[in-house]
């Protein structure tokens, strides 16, 4: 289990909620910040930090230097199947899914209110922990805060949406919808933005009124423990958020087929999924799947080169590249291909590389050893099948140590090479040219995948032809790796079903109830002879 961390916490301190209103609690703590050993952290279960039963450990890795720094717990199905008794427990006696939606928004608001004020820690623990730049960590956890208030607001408007009357087709019937809480959800969440990834599906799932059991990737599991301390100093409820840390196998399995679960929400690598959804469904459960991705950007003839190349190194060099949506198929039309091949080498060879913790770092280390191979392997492949490096394809000079890759580009790729067809999940783009917008097209669908693509232009029409025309779940237009906390996020064929975020993130989680009443004063009748 190859993550990292330099374990920011703070002490425990107990205050009571009614003492609490908008204030961040860090507000009464402005001095007791300390740097714990990553040991320090245990599992959380039912509202108590618990040691996992079989009291065992995985290391924490820091990506950047390759120094085990911490450890995290070992949770096991003894654990999962605590963490569900304790969610099952919370949801019968009603007190979080039976409460009003005003009532679950104010501890989501005070959740944001903490991410806030905890931010700098947050940030810093989370390029620790998982490689990404401490810019990019800052910018993915105010978006955690964004989401919370987003969603708090959601769960305000579920107390005027309850009870609709819908039109029954009978004066004799009258019938409304009640939106009701699912349960107990296992949410099973990635390493390449471990906290965001959470603030994806947490939020939602607890404004819709259910209670969860977090299993974050064994890579990256800190600041989704830290998560859970803030939830448990804010007050919220026992049983409504618990965090169970640990190995796919060990935790992530026993979750998703545990019959206690009524849904299982995933996020993560396409083979995975396919298991998660095999054991959720031997109990009929449903599941909502974010999988992997090969996406395209489609560069026209007459778009502009330099805004083109800065939105090509976006769109697949963020986070190094270990982005589900990265556009890494990048599509050139043959009139402007040398002048963008050109400015592409020249930008990518221009990014700063280094310590993502340093100021101004722009790309940082892979998440670990084996992911770094994984990556490593395919830079290899794509040599062997004949595929040009236009630049990188090795680590950097001044980087001896750490899983650092310098950003990729393939030419003279071709559409059967592994490189253009699977998901490689690092700083690394295959580059085809084409000739006519119906060979991009082609291009662009033919793959197993459709989770995002991008279409670069300066001609609208065409710009809203190819996004119509794209087979995936998210369409950027002129540019790439835009996510907004508004919009549904998700993708068809192999990279998943379901939506995450916006109005239907909070449906997701959520049941529909009919109910239809007999309000015409006669007898029914059915049955001759019957009574009138």
């Amino acid at each position: 289990a190859d993550s990292s961390v330099k374990a920011h916490t703070r002490r425990h301190i107990t205050i009571k909620t009614g003492l609490y209103t908008h204030t961040p609690f860090s507000h009464y703590l402005p001095n007791i910040m300390v740097e714990l050993s990553a040991k320090d952290y245990k599992l959380y279960i039912g509202g108590k930090w618990l040691d996992p039963a079989l009291a065992g450990k995985l290391d924490v890795i820091n990506p950047a230097t390759e120094e085990v720094i911490g450890h995290i717990p070992a949770g096991s199905e003894a654990d999962v199947n605590l963490a569900v008794e304790a969610a099952r427990a919370t949801i019968k006696s009603g007190e979080w899914s039976k409460a009003t939606g005003a009532y679950r928004a104010g501890f989501l608001r005070k959740i944001a209110a903490e991410v806030r004020a905890r931010q700098t820690m947050l940030a810093e623990l989370e390029t620790k922990d998982s490689g990404k730049t401490l810019d990019e960590s800052n910018a993915n956890i105010a978006e955690v805060a964004v989401t919370f208030d987003f969603y708090a607001g959601l769960a305000e408007k579920l107390d005027t949406m309850q009870d609709l009357p819908i039109p029954s087709g009978s004066d004799d019937f009258s019938v409304t919808v009640r939106r009701e809480a699912l349960g107990v959800v296992g949410l099973i969440t990635p390493w390449n933005f471990p906290l965001l990834m959470a603030a994806w599906k947490v939020p939602a799932c607890l404004a819709a009124g259910n209670c969860c059991i977090l299993k974050p990737s064994e890579l990256a599991s800190m600041t989704c423990l830290e998560l859970a301390r803030i939830c448990h100093d804010v007050g919220l409820p026992a049983g409504v958020f618990n965090v169970v840390t640990g190995l796919g196998m060990d935790v992530g399995a026993p979750l998703s087929a545990h019959v206690g679960v009524d849904k299982i929400s995933f996020t993560g690598s396409t083979a995975t999924g396919r298991k998660v959804a095999t054991e959720a469904s031997a109990n009929l459960r449903p599941v909502a799947m974010e999988l992997g991705g090969k996406s395209p950007m489609l560069v026209f003839e007459d778009a502009d080169v330099s805004k083109t190349v800065e939105w090509a190194m976006f769109g697949c060099f963020l986070n190094t590249g270990q982005i589900c949506s990265a556009t890494s198929r990048l599509l050139v039309h043959k009139k402007i291909a040398p002048a963008l091949m050109a400015q592409l080498k020249l930008r990518a060879e221009s990014i700063k590389m280094g310590d993502p913790i340093e100021s101004g770092v722009r790309i940082g280390a892979i998440v670990c050893k084996s992911q770094y191979e994984k990556v490593m392997g395919y830079v290899q492949v794509g040599k062997d099948e004949g595929a040009k490096v236009l630049t990188g394809g090795a680590r950097p000079a001044h980087l001896p140590t750490g899983y650092f890759l310098a950003p990729t580009v393939f030419t003279g790729v071709t559409p059967e090479m592994r490189v253009w067809k699977e998901e490689i999940f690092g700083p690394v783009i295959s580059v085809m040219e084409f000739e006519t917008e119906e060979e991009a097209l082609r291009l662009a669908n033919d793959s197993e995948y459709g989770l995002a693509g991008s279409v670069i232009s300066s001609d609208p029409t065409r710009c809203e032809r190819v996004a119509k025309a794209l087979e995936c779940g998210v369409v950027w237009v002129n540019c790439a790796q835009r996510f907004n906390v508004q919009a549904p996020w998700g993708g068809i064929k192999n990279s998943g079903f379901g939506r995450e975020l916006g109005q239907w993130g909070l449906e997701s989680f959520m049941t529909m109830k009919q109910v239809t009443s007999y309000v015409s004063p006669n007898t029914w009748g059915w049955y001759p002879g019957a009574s009138q």
